[in-house]
């Protein structure tokens, strides 16, 4: 056993910040300019914290010159988002563009759709509300129950279980946000014949928190190796602002502020990460509740939700399906 799982602790998170700088910026530089043979990165700035990093690690390992960070707003975004966007460009004198995606968004019908669906549980929902997902956890593990959260335009509140029907519609409706975004990155890449950057952290990657064909697509992950706790080590070694820093993770998809813990994962980051780790290392289950200060029975449901993500959302990771391989095209890759 190693010393790292016998001494297991929220230090096993810990890393060299400054030298995984160095290391990530040399495979990007790789990736980029020779085995992509692209001029440049471009990559989506929300003002969080994984794209803030993804941003200054580009701009480390390519020159500020050679990286577009795209601002995507629409009617339902924070502008706290596209202020820190702007922030997070700034300080590492990387251009930034803004698109404002709402037009395309109405135009194809993501807001009315996604009303639709929500009036068929708060039938009252209409102009002027606000509305979210939040996660309910089935106290088995076995799966996750959700429910809408919507704010009439006067203050108050109303919640509702989401039937199967309308929840997947509501999903559906606003991934449309997700791959609009993806298809203004690729077409700034296109036109530039730049590479096309995601930014999900370890946690996100492999719990399948991504759209696919949405935030799931890219030409380069550089951070999907590292667990979110790592994540934040890197934006002090890489001076992100520290306003981004001390930003609480969002998903800014809904109207109604979010929170990434209340809408996908059920514990806090840190405390998922420490959970994450262990069961990668085949840490006892008695030492990962106790570094994570949580009981054994909420452990157990804790990993059995990993376990379950990982794989509904196997799909989101798989490439397509082929009635036989094509050899030719596969011996190149």
């Amino acid at each position: 056993m190693s010393t790292q799982v016998a001494e297991f602790a929220p230090g096993v998170l810990r890393i060299d910040a400054h030298a995984e700088v160095q290391r990530i910026s040399e495979a990007i530089r790789e990736q980029v300019l020779r085995k992509l043979r692209r001029r440049g990165a471009v990559l989506g700035v929300s003002g969080g914290i994984d794209s803030s990093v993804c941003l200054a690690l580009c701009a480390h390992a390519l020159g500020p010159d050679r990286v577009v960070a795209l601002l995507m707003p629409e009617a339902d975004s924070d502008p706290e988002s596209l202020r820190l966007g702007k922030m997070v460009a700034d300080a590492f004198g990387v251009q930034a563009i803004v698109e404002d995606i709402s037009p395309i968004l109405k135009g194809a019908g993501c807001y009315s759709r996604r009303d639709y669906y929500i009036r068929q549980v708060i039938p009252q929902f209409g102009d002027g509300w606000k509305c979210k997902i939040a996660l309910h956890e089935d106290q088995s593990g076995a799966y996750n129950l959700f429910r809408i959260v919507a704010q009439s335009p006067t203050g108050e509140q109303v919640s509702a279980r989401l039937p199967l029907e309308p929840y997947l519609g509501i999903v559906a409706a606003t991934n449309m946000k997700q791959r609009t975004r993806k298809q203004l990155e690729y077409y700034h890449a296109d036109r530039l014949n730049y590479a096309v950057v995601g930014t999900p952290n370890r946690l996100e990657y492999d719990q399948g928190f991504f759209v696919k064909n949405g935030d799931g697509a890219a030409d380069l992950k550089p951070i999907a190796h590292l667990y979110k706790s790592q994540v934040y080590q890197l934006a002090e070694a890489l001076q992100v602002p520290e306003e981004i820093r001390r930003r609480p993770p969002t998903t800014d998809t809904y109207s109604l502020p979010q929170s990434q813990e209340e809408f996908y994962f059920t514990l806090p980051y840190e405390k998922m990460d420490l959970c994450l780790w262990g069961m990668n290392h085949g840490v006892e289950p008695e030492k990962i509740a106790q570094a994570v200060g949580v009981s054994l029975a909420q452990l157990t449901r804790v990993c059995r939700n990993i376990n379950a993500k990982r794989r509904t959302t196997a799909y989101q990771h798989a490439r397509p399906l082929l009635v036989e391989p094509v050899d030719e095209i596969h011996q190149i890759e």
